[in-house]
């Protein structure tokens, strides 16, 4: 009975891991979140399911979700802006560079 007790306790574990590697891939994507956001989300989930004993998945939901509502919360409304801004220039100036290069790249 132990063994199937380790066995749960470990596909438990993966779980819950894969649910925050998850989570913290899409919070990096959003735009405006740096590291220091990272780390404090992290912290933040990290620490409410060692009090509670729930699952990140329990307590938070979809990962990709709970990473956009982290976002909107803990990132200013102004440094979003200017992210997604700067991403816009990016992406316009990356299509004109490859239209404009010569054929033979």
């Amino acid at each position: 009975m132990a063994k199937k007790d380790q066995t749960t306790d470990a596909a438990r574990e993966k779980d819950r891991e894969k649910w925050m590697a998850r989570f913290q891939v899409r919070l990096a994507m959003q735009p405006g979140v740096d590291r220091a956001v990272v780390l404090q989300a992290v912290k933040e989930v990290t620490t409410h399911c060692a009090d509670t004993g729930e699952h990140p998945r329990t307590a938070f939901g979809d990962p990709d979700a709970y990473a956009v509502q982290a976002a909107a919360r803990l990132v200013p409304a102004d440094r979003a802006a200017r992210a997604r801004r700067h991403g816009a220039a990016v992406d316009a100036l990356g299509s004109v560079t490859f239209w404009t290069r010569p054929t033979g790249w």
